[in-house]
C-alpha cells in the first residue's frame, strides 16, 4: 500500500491537523517508510510464539475483594456541596 499526497491530506482532515501543501510530500514519504516497516513485521513467522502481555513475565500482585465499609451515605453526603433526599445535587448538563 503507498501512501500520495491526497491521502495525506484526507488523514490529516480526519484527524483535524492543518496540514500545507508544500508538507504533503514529506508526510507521504513518512508514512509511506512506516508502512513498509509494517509489512517486514507481516513477514516474520509468529506461529510458534504464545501470546503475552508484557516483555517480561510477572505476575500482578492481588488482593482479597473484603467489604470494609459501607452502609454509610450520611457520612458520604457530608462532602457533597448540596445534597437532597439522599443524593448528590449536580448541575443540569442537558438542556
Amino acid at each position: 500500500m503507498t501512501v500520495d499526497n491526497e491521502t495525506v491530506r484526507r488523514i490529516a482532515r480526519l484527524a483535524r491537523i492543518a496540514v500545507k501543501d508544500e508538507e504533503l510530500p514529506p508526510l507521504a514519504g513518512e508514512l509511506n517508510a512506516i508502512l513498509g516497516w509494517v509489512e517486514q513485521l507481516n513477514e516474520v513467522d509468529v506461529a510458534q510464539v504464545p501470546p503475552m502481555t508484557s516483555a517480561v513475565e510477572i505476575t500482578l500482585k492481588q488482593r482479597e475483594d473484603d467489604v470494609t465499609a459501607g452502609h454509610i451515605p450520611d457520612d458520604v453526603l457530608k462532602n457533597a456541596p448540596e445534597s437532597e433526599l439522599g443524593f448528590f445535587v449536580v448541575p443540569k448538563v442537558v438542556e
